[in-house]
């Protein structure tokens, strides 16, 4: 459980952290949604053990543009709050989700994806591979 809790904290500082750099400001239910992707990228990897990290991070992509699709229509739609807009953006869904944007989560979860593979005990990877 506190592992768990430790991935949410730090995809939810890490996420805000990244829109900050990149956009220059952030909102607070971006930190919550970057903490549950984080945490569903580590159960993905877990799950999906022993495929590639190639498809670990497609699958983790997919499952982020769902949850950003979830919250946007969530924060942006029903409530409101205009809290990003992809309505210029080329076969967009709503507003909320587009091809560029879910591209750049794969992007992102490569890494994350590697970095979850590389923490795992040994004994256990090989398991997983075998």
């Amino acid at each position: 459980m506190k592992q768990k809790i430790g991935i949410f904290l730090f995809g939810a500082v890490g996420y805000g952290s990244i829109e900050i750099i990149c956009r220059g400001y952030t909102h607070w239910s971006m930190a919550l949604a970057g903490g549950t992707c984080l945490l569903l990228m580590f159960g993905i990897s877990r799950r999906l053990g022993r495929h590639s990290v190639f498809l670990q991070a497609l699958t983790a992509a997919g499952a982020v543009t769902a949850i950003e699709l979830a919250v946007g229509l969530v924060v942006n739609v029903w409530l409101g709050w205009a809290v990003w807009d992809y309505a210029d953006r080329p076969l967009n869904l709503l507003g909320q989700i587009c091809p560029l944007y879910s591209f750049f989560w794969f992007l992102l979860a490569l890494p994350v994806m590697l970095f979850f593979r590389e923490g795992r005990p040994r004994a256990r990877r090989r398991r997983a591979e075998g």
